[in-house]
């Protein structure tokens, strides 16, 4: 009797082992590492993140959990782009993430053909020679392409819808921008005479503050293309929303991980756009803003 009681309790010893081996060795298999490529700095970008961490959330990965985001940013200085790039290849993350700059989708690009690249970009990616075609990458880069040259018409209607009076405007643009000359050809192709917006290129949008500070001692009406302008002292913003582009960008993020590949994942559009109108800046410039525009408006700020 003593001698079954004794092999019960082996067996019972030997197969609790057995159990717990495979628990043991799962529990001890490092988090996988996502390389974040940032364009600002993170106190900038605090919404931002919390879309692509949501994103990431959507796809069943929380950060500390089951994911670790290694996080590296140019503090608007997108020369340093390449060296951060190849720091994260050098770290070997699992994915690379460059959510907001078309110059960090080319460093990753230029640093890595293995490891998955999701990118972010307002710039056409078969042209800068990120994937083969929209719908089939091809390669190891996919991600989502805002529509911040398509807009182009848009924000010059609703800029000459505040200032009906004014004749002449003026765009500002990026030297080192890769949409740049397809935004100036939208703007020529949109009005007879020079005029658009700011683009968009994380250079504008790092010295936000200059640009709308310069523009209300000048009494400008301008239109931006980011939220974060008019939320600022800026009249008025219309683009992409950059929330659901990180949004977005956290979902394909997410999706690497369990194992899809780049190629095969199409690059998208964002479906949400941001109309912000800042009527504190309006009345200050003596514009009446149509209540058309302010029935349109995502956000009014008084």
């Amino acid at each position: 009797m003593q001698l079954d009681l004794r092999r019960r309790e082996l067996i019972t010893l030997l197969g609790g082992a057995a159990v717990a081996w495979p628990l043991a060795a799962r529990a001890q298999q490092p988090m996988p590492v996502i390389g974040f490529l940032g364009a600002s700095s993170a106190q900038a970008t605090v919404k931002n993140l919390e879309a692509f961490r949501k994103g990431l959330s959507e796809t069943g990965y929380v950060e500390g959990r089951n994911v670790a985001i290694e996080f590296r940013w140019t503090e608007g200085r997108e020369d340093r782009m390449p060296e951060l790039a190849a720091d994260l290849v050098r770290r070997q993350v699992a994915v690379i993430a460059a959510p907001a700059s078309t110059a960090g989708a080319l460093a990753a690009k230029a640093a890595t053909s293995s490891i998955p690249i999701v990118f972010g970009t307002g710039a056409d990616p078969v042209a800068q020679g990120l994937v083969a075609s929209l719908n089939r990458p091809g390669g190891n880069a996919t991600g989502v392409k805002s529509l911040n040259v398509e807009l182009t018409a848009k924000l010059l209607g609703l800029l000459r819808e505040l200032a009906p009076q004014a004749n002449r405007f003026v765009a500002l643009v990026s030297r080192n921008a890769a949409m740049t000359d397809a935004i100036v050809q939208e703007v020529h192709a949109s009005v007879p005479t020079l005029g658009g917006p700011v683009t968009g290129d994380p250079f504008f949008f790092t010295r936000r503050a200059l640009i709308v500070t310069l523009a209300a001692r000048h009494a400008l009406p301008t239109i931006y293309f980011r939220r974060e302008f008019a939320e600022i002292g800026g009249l008025v913003s219309y683009g992409t929303s950059v929330d659901n582009m990180h949004e977005l960008i956290g979902i394909y993020t997410g999706r690497i991980l369990k194992g899809e590949k780049p190629s095969d994942l199409p690059v998208v559009q964002p479906t949400k756009f941001d109309m912000v109108i800042n009527l504190s800046t309006a009345k200050a410039l003596a514009i009446d803003v149509p209540p058309t525009l302010l029935a349109l408006a995502d956000e009014v700020i008084e």
